[in-house]
């Protein structure tokens, strides 16, 4: 199965480090955001991404150029160029496609540009700014057993999140933040059927504030509820926040040895 991950955006809530580099790029332990996102997914033998660019696109490509000289002790000739590898050390087992989805391009319009990726197949979807421990193998099952077109990982956070009503499983609408804070909001870690793309209009659509309402609306729609961990990393505080963990080895997305 397919992993498609949003990875465009301006990152523009944390300046501080957008400014130099792509969101994606922001390091967590001296690692990218991404790759620990990445390191997740594999931790469920899913192995194979289609990233959407956009912001910056350089820096994660040439990441991804130099993954496999990272690890590697190395003799480089500067006369012709050629580069001897060194006791060279496997890294990860993946496939990834870095598709350039546009600068500008919002949410929706991102995803519908790796339609042709994608393929026919169900795919998982997540964006490149949170971590968590969600159940990846019973977030698939509940999306089969439900035979809907699409399935949101619901997760508990602060009300400055607008939040998610559900009726049964199901998606009944999308509202403001709660006064009280204890409404569940999308936490991201989807799990589509392509036919959500007829559901994505073209560039400018939004897939939270459109894609996702129709779907609701069609009662294509269904929640996972996740109580468990999930943070996303919005802001510098939050940031230190996921540091802080890592550091302590307290890290509950780390599920890999």
């Amino acid at each position: 199965m397919k992993v498609a991950i949003l990875a465009g955006g301006m990152g523009t809530r944390l300046a501080e480090e957008t400014d130099h580099r792509p969101k994606p790029m922001v390091e967590i332990g001296g690692k990218p955001i991404l790759w620990h996102i990445m390191k997740y997914y594999s931790s469920y033998g899913l192995n194979e991404f289609i990233i959407a660019l956009g912001y910056k696109k350089e820096a994660i490509i040439r990441y991804f150029l130099d993954l496999h000289y990272y690890s590697s002790d190395l003799t480089i000739s500067t006369g012709d160029g050629s580069i001897t590898v060194h006791d060279q050390q496997r890294g990860p087992d993946w496939t990834v496609h870095l598709i350039d989805t546009g600068l500008v391009t919002d949410t929706g319009g991102r995803i519908k540009r790796l339609a042709p990726y994608i393929g026919s197949s169900t795919f998982m979807l997540t964006w490149c700014d949170g971590l968590s421990d969600v159940d990846l193998g019973g977030l698939l099952a509940f999306h089969r057993s439900h035979g809907k077109l699409a399935t949101v990982t619901t997760v508990r956070a602060p009300g400055r999140f607008g939040y998610i009503s559900l009726d049964g499983d199901n998606v009944s609408c999308f509202r403001e933040k709660p006064a009280d804070g204890n409404g569940w909001i999308n936490g991201a870690f989807f799990v589509l059927e392509p036919g959500v793309f007829k559901y994505i209009g073209g560039d400018a659509t939004s897939w939270e504030r459109e894609s996702m309402e129709r779907l609701a609306a069609d009662t294509q729609l269904v929640a996972f509820r996740h109580s468990s961990f999930w943070q996303c990393m919005d802001t510098l505080r939050e940031k230190r926040l996921l540091e802080e963990l890592w550091a302590e080895g307290k890290a509950p997305w780390k599920t890999w040895e």
